[in-house]
C-alpha cells in the first residue's frame, strides 16, 4: 500500500497536469494548491499548533491521528475553554490549564496561550499532554519528533499534576496518599500480580496504548492518573478506560482488580485476595451447608439501583469543604483517597489516616447521605456501629486469631482453635475444602481485623452476605465436628431473622440478568 507522503504526491502531479491541460484551452490561469495539514503556529518560537479548525474544534493533530480526534471531541477537555468562560468566575490564572500552554508537558517557559493568546489554544488539546506538535507535523518519521506524554505524575510541571492539583482541583494530593498512590510491583516478583500492582503492567493487561514517556523505564510506575483515566477520551464517563456501572467483574473497571481470589483456592494458602468485587455482588465466599442464598437480603442497596456506580458510589465522591464558621471555601474533595468514610481535620478536609472513631463528627458519611441512601452520618454511623458487632460476635465464635498471625492455631480461640487442636488434619495443603477451611476462608475475607487482605469494609461491602456466610459456617461446624452449642449472644443472632431482608430488593433483577 502506497505511503500517504506518496499519495499526497500522487495527487499533486495530478492537479499539477490538471492546471496545464486548462491553460492550453484558456486564457485564464487557475492555479490548485493543496492546503498544508497543519496552520503556522500562533507562538512560533514554542512551536504549540493548536486547533487547526477552531470553529469544528478539529485539532492539527487530529488531521492524522482521526481516532484521537474523534474520542477527545467527546470529552471534558475539548470543551474546557468554553467551561471556564461560562462558570463566571474565570481569573487569568485559570487559562493556563483551560488551553494549550506550558502546563502538563515538557516546556518549562511560558508558551502557547500564555504567551499568544489565540482561539488556535483553545481547550485542553493533544499538545498539551504530549508538548509542540511543530517539529512533528514538519518531518513526521525524524528520529525524536515523536513528542510522548508522561504518565508519571512525580514531576508536577509535565504531567496530570500540572492542573489536576491545588485546594480547587486536589485530584493528585488526595491520589498520592491512597494506595494506589503507592503501588509498586510485589514483592518476590511474581509475574502474575503486576498487572494490577504496577502501573505500565496494567496498561499492557488492558492493551492500552504503549506509546508514552516511561514505557521502556525500568522504574516502577504507580496506579497514577492516565491507568484509569484515557487521556485520548473515552465513551465511560470521566474518560474512564472501563465502566463503573457495570455488575460484571471482568468489565467493571474497579473489580478488574478488586475481585482476585474470591473462593477457597485449595493448597497451601486458604486466604482471600482483593475479593472485594465479589463481595459486594453476592458472589464470594465458601458456601456452608445449608447456606440460603436469598437475593433479596445479598443484593443490598449497596449493589442495587440505588447505587449504579458500584464501587466509585461510595468510594469516589466530590464535595466542597467550607469554614464552618464564615462559610467561606476551604478545599475541594475529590474523592481520590478512595476512602468511603474518611477520617476529617479540623477543617473538616478529609485525610488519608483512618485510625479516627467511627462518628459521623470524626468521619465524613457523606457518601452515604448524599445518595439519598441514609439520612444522616449518625443514622449511617449507628447502622455501621451495629452491624460491626453482630459481625463481631459470628466471627469470635468461628476463629480469634489470639496471636494476630493469620494462621489457624490449636491455642486461637473459637470452633476453629478447638478443631485445630483435635483434628489437624481438617487443615491441609491438598485440593480438597473441608468446612473448616472454608469457614477460615470466610472469616479471612469478610470479618474484622483478622485478615490484611480480605475485603476490609467492616462487613458494609455487603452486610447480609456476611452475616449470612459466617451464620451458616457456625451451623456447619458445630454439625460437621460435634462441637458445643454456641453461648446465648451467638444463639441470639443465630435465632434471629436476617436483617435487611425485602425491602433492599431494589435492582436485584438488572444484577442477576447481568451475570
Amino acid at each position: 500500500m502506497p505511503s500517504n507522503r506518496s499519495l499526497l504526491t500522487h495527487a499533486v502531479a495530478l492537479g499539477t497536469a490538471a492546471v496545464l491541460l486548462l491553460a492550453g484551452c484558456s486564457s485564464d490561469k487557475i492555479v490548485y494548491r493543496d492546503r498544508a495539514p497543519f496552520n503556522p503556529p500562533p507562538d512560533s518560537v514554542n512551536g504549540f499548533l493548536g486547533l487547526f479548525n477552531v470553529g469544528t474544534n478539529q485539532t492539527t493533530c487530529g488531521n492524522c491521528h482521526v481516532g484521537h480526534q474523534r474520542d477527545w471531541s467527546t470529552s471534558g477537555h475539548s470543551g474546557a475553554y468554553a467551561t471556564l468562560v461560562n462558570s463566571g468566575h474565570a481569573a487569568p490564572t485559570c487559562f493556563g490549564c483551560h488551553t494549550v500552554s506550558e502546563r502538563g508537558n515538557d516546556v518549562n517557559v511560558p508558551a502557547g496561550w500564555n504567551v499568544v493568546p489565540d482561539s488556535a489554544y483553545h481547550n485542553v488539546q493533544c499538545e498539551s499532554c504530549h508538548g509542540p506538535g511543530l517539529n512533528h507535523v514538519s518531518e513526521p518519521d525524524a528520529p525524536g519528533n515523536v513528542p510522548l506524554a508522561h504518565l508519571s505524575v512525580a514531576d508536577s510541571t509535565n504531567s496530570c499534576a500540572s492542573c489536576h492539583s491545588g485546594a480547587h482541583q486536589p485530584f493528585v494530593e488526595e491520589w498520592a496518599q491512597s494506595g494506589h498512590g503507592s503501588l509498586v510491583a510485589p514483592p518476590q516478583g511474581r509475574a502474575e500480580c503486576v498487572g494490577c500492582h504496577e502501573g505500565k503492567a496494567v496498561l499492557k493487561a488492558w492493551n492500552a496504548s504503549s506509546h508514552y514517556a516511561e514505557v521502556n523505564s525500568p522504574t516502577n510506575l504507580a496506579i497514577t492518573c492516565a491507568v484509569c483515566h484515557d487521556p485520548h477520551g473515552s465513551p465511560n464517563s470521566k474518560q474512564l478506560r472501563f465502566p463503573i456501572n457495570s455488575p460484571s467483574p471482568d468489565q467493571n473497571l474497579c473489580m478488574r482488580c478488586h475481585n482476585r481470589i474470591v473462593t477457597p483456592p485449595g493448597g497451601s494458602r486458604n486466604a482471600p485476595h482483593a475479593p472485594q468485587g465479589s463481595v459486594l455482588l453476592g458472589l464470594g465466599g465458601y458456601r456452608p451447608n445449608g447456606f440460603v442464598y436469598d437475593s433479596s437480603a445479598i443484593y443490598t442497596s449497596h449493589a442495587s439501583d440505588r447505587n449504579p456506580r458500584l464501587c466509585a458510589g461510595c468510594h469516589v465522591n466530590n464535595y466542597s469543604v467550607n469554614d464552618q464558621l464564615t462559610g467561606a471555601f476551604v478545599f475541594n474533595s475529590t474523592g481520590h483517597l478512595f476512602q468511603a468514610i474518611p477520617c476529617l481535620d479540623a477543617s473538616g478536609k478529609p485525610v488519608a489516616d483512618d485510625s479516627c472513631a467511627f462518628t459521623a463528627s470524626a468521619r465524613s458519611f457523606k457518601a452515604c447521605t448524599n445518595s439519598g441512601c441514609h439520612a444522616s452520618g449518625d443514622v449511617a454511623a449507628s447502622l455501621l456501629a451495629n452491624l460491626r458487632g453482630r459481625l463481631n460476635v459470628l466471627r469470635d465464635q468461628i476463629w480469634i486469631d489470639a496471636n494476630h498471625n493469620e494462621t489457624v492455631d490449636a491455642t486461637d480461640g473459637g470452633y476453629l482453635g478447638t478443631i485445630k487442636a483435635t483434628r489437624p488434619a481438617e487443615f491441609t495443603s491438598d485440593t480438597r475444602i473441608t468446612a473448616a477451611e472454608g469457614a477460615e476462608f470466610n472469616v479471612k475475607m469478610v470479618g474484622e481485623g483478622v485478615y490484611g487482605n480480605g475485603d476490609r469494609s467492616l462487613g458494609v461491602h455487603n452486610p447480609f452476605l456476611a452475616e449470612a456466610l459466617m451464620r451458616a459456617n457456625i451451623l456447619e461446624l458445630k454439625s460437621v465436628y460435634a462441637l458445643p452449642a454456641p453461648p446465648a449472644p451467638v444463639e441470639q443472632i443465630l435465632q434471629s431473622p436476617m436483617p435487611g431482608a425485602g425491602p433492599q430488593a431494589a435492582g436485584v433483577a438488572r444484577l442477576i440478568s447481568a451475570r
